[in-house]
């Protein structure tokens, strides 16, 4: 043969060979397209997530002891209940209707938190312990830590919470007070100022008088609307204006001895803060005998009546055109008990 043949073992190698090739090439491209793959990975920025954040815990602070003083103490404003009108009869009847009983309300209550807590204090510090406060009471005044309120009357100024007015209407000194240009109708008017300004806590008394004596109460009243439309209903209509008070007359009392002496007893039994006489400073009396009271007596007396064991009580005198011996020992008596003397001339 003249052309030489091919040998099959070279034909297979370059078939080998080709395929070897091929597959690197392959692997080549893939191995680039999965390099490519993961530097992309690495230069692109993460996609966004969304998550919700966790809720939010509120804690509510459990209520203190300072929260229910507070509420007690806005319940403790509200005033105590009074009851002013009362059970009438549009006609007669055979009956009379009783007097409807006292209900004291004052447990029902809610408890002031102030006054709770004075009343500890005072129990901690003791006898020896003292203190001052601060208030206001009668007329825009201030008072002590005691609750006592300041007012005036008839140009006096004082300071109490339990208060007995004694009026002497003889004539002598109905006269005197006409004369002095304070005639017995502004005396009713500044007895029922008086009245019409004490507070709900304070309570009055009123006594008039000659040789015997005629009280408004025997003890000493509750300022209440009732009770202060009763004061002024009794100044208006029971007044003695002709300068006698009988014996058996209503309401008269007529101890022995009578005088101002009784008066003086009377008054203090109802255990007052603050007395004030309205007078001349002549005194009289018809029991045992008929005789002037000297002002020695009348001093004496009222040394007795002092409490002991209380603070004293304030005499204030207002005397109309009075003597000046007369004058001299009531200014004298009365600075001994803390109380003044205004005289009216």
């Amino acid at each position: 043969m003249s052309a030489q043949a091919v040998s099959p073992t070279a034909g297979s190698r370059k078939g080998a060979g080709a395929a070897l090739i091929g597959s690197l090439m392959i692997h080549a491209v893939l191995a680039l397209a999965a390099g490519a793959f993961i530097v992309a990975q690495y230069i692109q920025p993460p996609p966004p997530k969304f998550v919700a954040p966790p809720a939010a815990k509120i804690k509510i602070p459990p209520q203190t002891r300072q929260h229910r003083m507070n509420l007690a103490a806005h319940a403790g404003l509200a005033s105590k209940p009074t009851f002013k009108k009362r059970l009438v009869s549009l006609r007669p009847t055979a009956f009379a209707l009783p007097e409807a009983p006292k209900i004291n309300f004052d447990s029902n209550l809610v408890p002031d938190p102030s006054t709770m807590a004075s009343t500890m204090i005072s129990g901690l510090t003791g006898s020896g312990g003292t203190g001052n406060g601060s208030g206001f009471g009668l007329g825009g005044g201030g008072g002590l830590g005691k609750g006592l309120s300041n007012f005036s009357f008839m140009g006096v100024k004082a300071q109490g919470q339990r208060v007995v007015l004694c009026f002497d209407v003889s004539s002598s000194v109905v006269n005197k007070a006409v004369t002095s240009g304070m005639p017995l109708s502004k005396i009713k008017d500044e007895t029922n100022k008086l009245i019409n300004s004490l507070p709900s806590g304070a309570q009055f008394g009123l006594i008039q008088f000659v040789r015997n004596y005629k009280p408004f109460k025997e003890a000493l009243t509750p300022m209440t609307p009732a009770n202060r439309d009763l004061a002024v209903q009794w100044i208006d209509t029971e007044w003695k204006e002709g300068g006698q008070m009988n014996r058996g007359q209503k309401g008269v009392l007529s101890p022995e001895p009578n005088g101002v002496v009784c008066v003086l007893d009377a008054a203090f039994a109802m255990k007052p803060d603050v007395i004030f006489i309205i007078s001349d400073g002549q005194f009289e009396q018809t029991y045992p005998k008929n005789q002037r009271i000297p002002n020695e007596v009348l001093e004496s007396k009222l040394k007795e009546l002092q409490p002991e064991k209380m603070g004293k009580v304030a005499v204030h005198f207002i005397g109309f055109q009075m003597r000046p011996d007369d004058k001299q020992a009531w200014e004298s008596i009365v600075r001994r008990t803390g109380g003044k003397l205004r005289e009216i001339k």
